[in-house]
Order: C-alpha cells, then sequence, then structure tokens
C-alpha cells in the first residue's frame, strides 16, 4: 500500500477477533494483545478501509460501504460483517469510551463512502470528505509492506458486486447464530489478562513494602526496648540522687566547720605573732621554741584544712554538673522514646491498612 495514496483518519488499540469459518459461532483471536486498527481514506479510488496489521499480515482490510453496519453488542465488544472478504470482525476494546469512538467514526466514514458512491454516480467531481473528518491518532507506524511490491495487493479491496440476498440472509444468520455470551467473554479474555498482569505487579509490590515495613519494625521494636532500659538507668541514677544529695550537704557542713577552724587558727597565730615582749616577763627558751612549733603546727594544719576545703568545693561541683548532665540525657532519651513509639505506631498502622487491602 503505499503511504502517498492512502491517508489515515482515526486509529486505536483493540483485541482482534473473526468468525469461525467452520462453525459460524465461535470466535477466534487475531493474537493474545491488542492491535492498531485504523481508518484509512484513499484519495485515487475515493474509498475508505479499515486495516490492522499483525507482523507483515494483514488481519483486518475491509472497504467500508454504505450498507455496512457496526453493532454493538456488549460494552466493550463490537462487529461488523464484510460480504466482500466472506467474514465478520469482532473488536474488544479496553473500555466504552473507545468503542463509542470507533463506532461514531464508522459512522461518519460510512456516510462519506456514501456521498462518494452518490457523487461517483452523478458524474461529478469528488470533492474528499475525509478532510471533514478530524484525525483523533495517528497510527503509530505506517503500514507498509515488508514483502516489496508485491505485497501491496493485500490492501487492495477485492472488487465484487453487491451481495445478494441470499448471502445478505446467511450472514444475518451467522451473526444471529453467534452466542453473546461466547463474544463478551472472548472479546474481555485478554482485557482481563491485562488487567490481572498489573494487578499481580501490584500486589508483589505490596508485598515487598509490607516486608520492609516488618523489618523496620522489629528494628525499630529493639531500639525502643534498648531506649526504655536506657530510661531505666536514668531514673535509677536520678532516684539516687537525694542520697547524693545528703553527702553533698553534709560535705558543704564540713566545708563549713573547716573553715571556721581555719580562721580560728588564723586568729590564734595572729594573737601570738603581736603578743609583744614587753607587756609581759620574756619566756625562757623553751616555752618560745614550743610556741614556735605551736604556731608552725597550726600553720600546717591549715594549709591541709585549704587544700582539704579545695577538694570538697571541687567534688560538690563535679557532683552537680553530673546531676545536670543525668538529668538531661534523661530529657532527651524520653523525647526520643516518643518519637521512636509514634513512628511504631505508624508502621502499625500502615501495616493494618495492608493487610486489610491484601485479597
Amino acid at each position: 500500500m503505499s503511504t502517498a495514496r492512502e491517508q489515515p483518519i482515526f486509529s486505536t488499540r483493540a483485541h482482534v477477533f473473526q468468525i469461525d469459518p467452520t462453525t459460524k459461532r465461535n470466535w477466534i483471536p487475531a493474537g493474545k494483545h491488542a492491535l492498531t486498527v485504523s481508518y484509512f481514506y484513499d484519495a485515487t479510488r475515493n474509498v475508505y478501509r479499515i486495516i490492522s496489521i499483525g507482523g507483515a499480515k494483514a488481519i483486518i482490510n475491509s472497504t467500508v460501504t454504505p450498507n455496512m453496519t457496526f453493532t454493538k453488542t456488549s460494552q466493550k465488544f463490537g462487529q461488523w460483517a464484510d460480504s466482500r472478504a466472506n467474514t465478520v470482525y469482532g473488536l474488544g476494546f479496553a473500555s466504552e469510551q473507545q468503542l463509542t469512538q470507533f463506532a461514531e467514526k464508522f459512522q461518519e466514514v460510512k456516510e462519506a463512502a456514501r456521498l462518494a458512491r452518490e457523487k461517483s454516480q452523478d458524474g461529478g467531481e469528488f470533492t474528499s470528505a475525509a478532510l471533514a473528518l478530524a484525525p483523533h491518532q495517528v497510527p503509530p507506524s505506517p503500514l507498509v509492506s515488508t514483502n516489496g511490491p508485491g505485497e501491496e495487493k493485500l490492501f487492495r479491496s477485492q472488487s465484487a458486486d453487491a451481495p445478494g440476498p441470499t448471502e445478505r440472509e446467511r450472514l444475518k444468520k451467522m451473526l444471529s447464530e453467534g452466542s453473546v455470551g461466547e463474544v463478551q467473554w472472548e472479546a474481555e479474555f485478554f482485557a482481563l489478562q491485562d488487567s490481572n498482569q498489573r494487578l499481580a505487579g501490584a500486589l508483589r509490590e505490596a508485598n515487598a513494602a509490607a516486608t520492609q515495613w516488618r523489618q523496620q519494625l522489629e528494628v525499630q521494636r529493639a531500639e525502643a526496648e534498648h531506649l526504655r532500659q536506657r530510661v531505666a538507668e536514668l531514673e535509677a541514677q536520678v532516684a539516687a540522687e537525694p542520697a547524693r544529695a545528703g553527702e553533698k550537704e553534709a560535705a558543704s557542713q564540713s566545708v563549713e566547720q573547716l573553715e571556721a577552724r581555719v580562721q580560728t587558727k588564723d586568729q590564734e597565730i595572729q594573737t601570738l605573732k603581736n603578743q609583744s615582749p614587753g607587756t609581759r616577763e620574756a619566756p625562757d627558751t623553751a616555752e618560745r621554741e614550743e610556741t614556735q612549733q605551736q604556731v608552725q603546727d597550726l600553720e600546717t594544719r591549715n594549709a591541709e584544712l585549704e587544700q582539704q576545703l579545695r577538694a570538697m568545693e571541687c567534688n560538690l561541683e563535679e557532683a552537680r554538673a553530673e546531676r545536670e548532665r543525668a538529668r538531661a540525657e534523661v530529657g532527651r532519651a524520653a523525647q526520643l522514646l516518643d518519637v521512636r513509639l509514634f513512628e511504631l505506631s505508624e508502621l502499625r498502622e500502615g501495616l493494618a491498612r495492608l493487610a486489610e487491602a491484601a485479597p
């Protein structure tokens, strides 16, 4: 078929069927998948054809005539009889909207074919009615023969006279004897296969997501348990703080007592140093040495007490800092535990929804 002569008008996708030539009752599918079905206009011969190609083979090559009728047998299936090809074609669509569009385009093409026949019979010049038909979709690939010029005969309409009354009656009888239930089942069978494949893929993705959620749930549970243990340890430390506070208060009292003793000793030392020899009788050498020794002992004791005081103050500051750190860590652990518990709750709700949605 020459692409310069044939012009595409409308294209869609559907599962193609042909009536069984032996039984005249059952449908024979053209393939397992949907095919492209197109309306073409031959400007040279002023004819319209419905064409569908499967591989290098013409599955449908039907010239539209004014006496043809496209019949909707279900919400997604339609058929028409081609007396020239001596067969009945059936199309199963994915939706009712696609079937309606194809049927409307069939009526438009049929009317255009009728006008073309009338003009040709009147001997007038023919104006292409195809220009009035808005193309809905461009075919995905041009319908070009792969076997050379000799294959072009597959697309040419077979010349024949109008069907006689006997042949028309036979075709009507063949259509009336067709099982409506079989037509609907066979038309929707492949569409259901595609739908089942999509559902199976979605189910596999849902199962994978559920497995991942379960793993995350186990990790969250383990982390939550670890946080509970840590919180329990910190609470125990906080509970032990009152005892430590009592020890700190006792240490503070001890420090105050030591400071008082240091001040007393300082006063005694100062008093001894300020004693004037002229105010009393000069002590003898032994008493003076003893006094000096006492002064040295007091100074040594005073230095030791000052060291103890500084050490107690350092210990007190460290205990206070440790207590503040423990409180802050308890607060952080409690907040983190709340977050993990919230995430755990969300995971459980997600698993519950997934379990309800799974068939």
